[in-house]
């Protein structure tokens, strides 16, 4: 009994250092999600575009949404982002083909030796409590990750409840 009355604690440690490391805790996610199930699988051959309750966002070729963060500069992935944070907030790597509605010429990378997929130079970047294709889960978060629109801007309109669509923040395919 006092073995799991210190793993609860040191689990909710280290899922409270984890989102600290990437701008902070707030924003009604829970890191401990992150262990009870697989993200989504990472499709990073192609960015297009999928309506959601938020409108029109990019999203990888699985469906997958992408966010940016705010504090990036230009084509530059300016995060200071320890291991815990990258695992909550992995980089789109490589550089993808355009898929449906998305200009190919706003496609690029960073520099480096793992160049980030970067869409208007916003470094592009996963959520790891997205479960499935259209969850917006990170949208919002501290008010610096947000989702994109098909010309690179922050999409800051807030997921709508459960209780106003009824899917939890998930859009179908």
């Amino acid at each position: 009994m006092r073995t799991v009355r210190m793993i609860v604690p040191g689990l909710a440690l280290a899922a409270a250092l984890g989102l600290a490391g990437c701008g902070g805790g707030g924003g009604g996610s829970s890191g401990s999600q992150t262990a009870n199930k697989a993200p989504a699988a990472m499709d990073t051959s192609t960015v297009r575009t999928s309506e959601s309750p938020i409108g029109k966002i990019l999203v990888d070729g699985g469906g997958r949404t992408l966010y940016l963060f705010t504090e990036d500069g230009k084509n530059t992935n300016s995060m200071n982002c320890d291991a815990a944070c990258l695992k909550l907030w992995p980089p789109l790597e490589g550089k993808p083909k355009a898929g449906s509605g998305v200009d190919a010429g706003l496609i690029g990378t960073t520099k480096g030796d793992k160049p980030q997929a970067t869409y208007a130079g916003h470094p592009l970047y996963y959520y790891a409590d997205d479960r499935k294709a259209g969850d917006l889960k990170g949208q919002g978060i501290d008010k610096i990750w947000y989702a994109l629109d098909p010309q690179g801007a922050a999409v800051k309109k807030a997921v709508p409840s459960a209780d106003d669509n009824g899917n939890g923040g998930g859009y179908g395919y």
